[in-house]
């Protein structure tokens, strides 16, 4: 198995937390948060092609302008997810019909994936309600401390021991989500791929090396990539069980993982609706505003985020081909939800806004009649069209007022 087991790669990890915690806050020093001091800035159009063609329609879109999109967020940010063939297969091994104290259907599924020299377990959470209809939609989003702290359920299997039952509640209210008929499934992100820099030996990236290969290559997927192919294979699950509404899972994820959750939901068109909250620089934040973090204090304290052709654009934002605009546009025509949080400029909430604005001119392609003017005033939710986005009073974090609006963003388009 691969060596989340090891006691040395817990050690390891453990230090190389404290020190990534003792960076991040050193990086914070000196960031812009001064509108006057954004610099002047050109964003990449949306709707011109590669060859200067005009994009008129959805059909050139479809075709033509977003796989040219999508290429470059590949080749030059996320990283491809390599060719390399690899064993997968799932099993449900924990079932029971009276979890939470009746509320819901628990089950535990356990996904394998194998080359022929190794494997890696993710462990899938999901819960179900009990008094609903089924199949039910479901929101699908990675966790940052392991299945286990989303509830004090003691049925629940425990992955990270450096975490206490339900230590997460807070961000993962279920007994709501599941009263207004939705399920909730998810997964430790770290059994995916370790959240630092390990040379990439300790996840799922090692599987899908070739020959003697030890690092991925330049254009080759980094952690965020990692994570989004991960919730993709839960939604490989989730759409064969005959509990789940596999045409209405919805996507969500929360700074790092809502990044993840865009980058997810551009690639993969299976999931209906895509959450981001708090996502910030790498996100749904404009790169060109270098307000709050920036691309070079992003690959600088987390390098294994993005693929390594990324850090060319250090300090070098301006000669991005693309930006976050258009990740956001990806997920075009399906709805989409961006959440800021004004006690979090660190991740430019006026840059997330902005990205979702600019992101409209493709929905409108589609039919979406909208008009998006200013940011709206801190705790008021908007939706233009398809596109829902709220700054809420607070810091950074996944809140119950979040919550609240997604699940009624989610009921306008996922359960009508």
């Amino acid at each position: 198995m691969c060596n989340h087991s090891i006691p040395f790669g817990q050690i390891w990890a453990s230090a190389c937390w404290l020190i990534l915690c003792f960076t991040v806050i050193t990086a914070q020093e000196g960031a812009n948060y001064d509108e006057s001091k954004v610099p002047r800035y050109t964003l990449p159009p949306l709707l011109v092609a590669g060859d200067h063609t005009d994009i008129t329609t959805t059909s050139q879109w479809i075709h033509n302008r977003r796989p040219e999109i999508l290429e470059l967020f590949s080749r030059e940010m996320f990283g491809r997810v390599p060719d390399t063939e690899v064993k997968i297969s799932n099993s449900v091994y924990d079932e029971d019909s009276n979890a939470l104290a009746g509320l819901a259907i628990r089950k535990q599924v356990r996904i394998v994936i194998q080359n022929n020299r190794d494997s890696l377990i993710l462990d899938l959470l999901l819960y179900l309600p009990s008094a609903a209809e089924r199949p039910v939609p479901v929101f699908l989003g990675l966790n940052f401390l392991g299945n286990h702290t989303l509830d004090t359920d003691p049925a629940i299997t425990i992955r990270n021991k450096k975490n206490s039952r339900g230590e997460r509640m807070n961000r993962w209210p279920l007994k709501e989500i599941l009263a207004h008929g939705y399920g909730v499934a998810s997964m430790w992100y770290e059994d995916i791929d370790p959240d630092f820099d390990d040379g990439f030996k300790n996840g799922i990236h090692a599987l899908f090396y070739k020959g003697d290969q030890q690092y991925p290559a330049a254009d080759e997927w980094g952690s965020i990539a990692a994570w989004a192919w991960g919730l993709s294979r839960a939604m490989d699950y989730l759409q064969q069980d005959q509990d789940v509404d596999g045409r209405r899972v919805i996507v969500m994820g929360h700074s790092r993982l809502g990044k993840t959750a865009l980058w997810a939901g551009a690639l993969d068109e299976r999931f209906a609706l895509v959450i981001s909250n708090d996502s910030g620089c790498g996100g749904a934040a404009l790169s060109r505003r270098q307000f709050g973090e920036t691309v070079e204090r992003i690959n600088r304290v987390f390098p294994h985020w993005f693929c390594s052709n990324f850090k060319k654009y250090n300090n070098n934002e301006a000669n991005m081909p693309f930006d976050q605009h258009m990740l956001i546009a990806l997920i075009a025509p399906r709805p989409v939800y961006i959440a800021s949080a004004l006690g979090d400029q660190w991740a430019d909430p006026k840059g997330e806004f902005l990205s979702a604005k600019q992101a409209a001119k493709v929905y409108a392609l589609f039919g979406e009649k909208m008009t998006i003017g200013d940011m709206p005033a801190v705790d008021h939710p908007v939706i233009y069209g398809k596109i829902g986005y709220h700054i809420r009073t607070g810091k950074h974090d996944v809140t119950a007022y979040d919550w609240q609006q997604f699940i009624h963003f989610a009921d306008k388009f996922i359960m009508k």
